[in-house]
C-alpha cells in the first residue's frame, strides 16, 4: 500500500482529531451499512427454512407453496398457518429480528392502526398497519442512497461547470455566471412541486429533477479555484510543453480544486436528504408505499393521536443529518491550511 503523503497526513490527522466528526463517520456507515442488509433484519419471510432435510433461504430466492405441500405455484406465504404447521412439523424456520417487512401489513392487531408500539411492531404502525420500525430501516436506506447519488451526480456537474467557466474566463464565464444567476433565482421548491406533479415520480425521476438545481453549489468554489490557478507558473508550463486543455484542466487543476470542493460534499448530502424528505411529506415524492422517512412524518401529522410515528421519523432522520454535519465540519478541519 503506497504510504500518505505528509500532506495527506496531516488532512488525516486533523480529521482524527475531531473526536466528534470522527467517531459520528463511524457510526453513521456503521448505521448505513445496517440499512443496507435491511432484509435480513426487517423481513416477512424467513432467513433460513429447513423442511424435509433440504435447506431453503426466501430471503434471496423466491420458494413457491408447492414446495411445502401447498397447492398454488406462487411464492409461499410464511404466515398462512397452513404453511407455517407444515414447516413446523417437518423441520423448522429462522425469522429476522422483525417480522416484518417495509410494506408488509400486519392483520393481527388487537387494536385498529395505527397502533402503539408492542413486542410484535417495536415502534408501533402507521395508518395502514405497516410496522414503523422496518418502514424506518428501509427509508433510511433509500434516503442515503438518493443522497448520495445526488451528491455525486451534483458533483460532476458543477466541477465541470465550475472549471469550464474558470479556465477559459472571458464571455464563457460571463454567459455562465449570467446563467446560474437566473436559474437559481428561480423559486426551487415551486418547481419541483410543479414537476413532480406532472408525472408520476419515482426514484430516478426525482434524482434528475433535483439535479436540475443542486449542482450550482458547487460551481462558485471550483470556477474560484481554477480563475486563481490558471496563470501559475505550472499550468503555463504545461501550455509550453503542447499538453491540451482538456489535459491541464482535469490533470492538473482538478487535483488541487477539489481540496475545497470535499468540504462541501457532507453538506450537500444532507442538502439532497431533507430535499426528499420535503417532497415525500408534502406527497411529491416517491411513489406512494415506498419506504420514506417523510412519508411517515406526514402520517405523525395526520395521526396527532398516535405521537410514535412523527416521533420515529423525526428521531431518525435527526440522527442522520447531525451525524452527517459533524463529519461535514471535521471534513472541513482536515483541509483547513491553517491547522497543523
Amino acid at each position: 500500500m503506497k504510504p500518505l503523503s505528509p500532506i495527506q497526513q496531516r488532512r488525516l490527522n486533523n480529521f482524527q482529531a475531531n473526536r466528534r466528526g470522527y467517531w459520528s463517520l463511524w457510526l453513521f456507515l456503521v448505521l448505513f451499512g445496517l440499512s443496507l442488509i435491511a432484509e435480513v433484519i426487517a423481513n416477512d419471510s424467513p432467513l433460513v427454512v429447513s423442511y424435509k432435510e433440504s435447506l431453503y433461504f426466501p430471503v434471496v430466492e423466491t420458494v413457491t407453496e408447492e414446495t411445502f405441500g401447498g397447492f398454488l405455484p406462487t411464492e409461499a406465504d410464511y404466515r398462512d398457518p397452513f404453511i407455517a404447521d407444515e414447516i413446523k412439523a417437518n423441520g423448522w424456520m429462522i425469522w429476522p429480528p422483525i417480522r416484518f417487512s417495509y410494506d408488509t401489513i400486519n392483520y393481527d392487531l388487537d387494536v385498529p392502526s395505527p397502533a402503539p408500539p408492542s413486542p410484535v411492531n417495536w415502534l408501533g404502525t402507521d395508518d395502514q398497519g405497516r410496522d414503523v420500525a422496518a418502514r424506518v430501516i428501509y427509508g433510511f436506506r433509500v434516503s442515503v442512497l438518493f443522497g448520495l447519488t445526488l451528491t455525486i451526480a451534483s458533483c460532476v456537474v458543477g466541477v465541470v461547470v465550475g472549471a469550464i467557466q474558470g479556465y477559459y474566463g472571458g464571455k464563457i464565464d460571463l454567459l455562465g455566471q449570467r446563467f446560474i444567476e437566473v436559474w437559481s433565482g428561480l423559486p426551487v421548491l415551486y418547481l419541483l412541486i410543479i414537476l413532480s406533479s406532472i408525472v408520476q415520480p419515482n426514484f430516478w425521476w426525482l434524482l434528475g429533477i433535483m439535479l436540475l438545481f443542486s449542482w450550482m453549489g458547487l460551481v462558485d468554489v471550483v470556477r474560484a479555484e481554477f480563475l486563481r490557478a490558471r496563470n501559475f507558473e505550472y499550468v503555463k508550463a504545461a501550455r509550453a510543453l503542447g499538453l491540451g486543455n482538456r489535459q491541464i484542466m482535469f490533470r492538473h487543476i482538478l487535483p488541487n480544486a477539489m481540496v475545497a470542493t470535499l468540504t462541501f460534499l457532507p453538506f450537500i448530502l444532507t442538502g439532497a436528504i431533507t430535499g426528499l424528505t420535503s417532497l415525500d411529506f408534502l406527497g411529491f415524492g416517491l411513489p406512494s408505499g415506498s419506504p420514506s422517512l417523510g412519508e411517515l412524518i406526514a402520517q405523525g401529522k395526520a395521526n396527532l393521536h398516535a405521537p410514535w410515528l412523527g416521533i420515529s421519523a423525526f428521531v431518525s432522520l435527526s440522527i442522520m443529518l447531525t451525524l452527517l454535519v459533524f463529519v461535514g465540519e471535521a471534513v472541513r478541519d482536515a483541509f483547513d491550511p491553517r491547522k497543523n
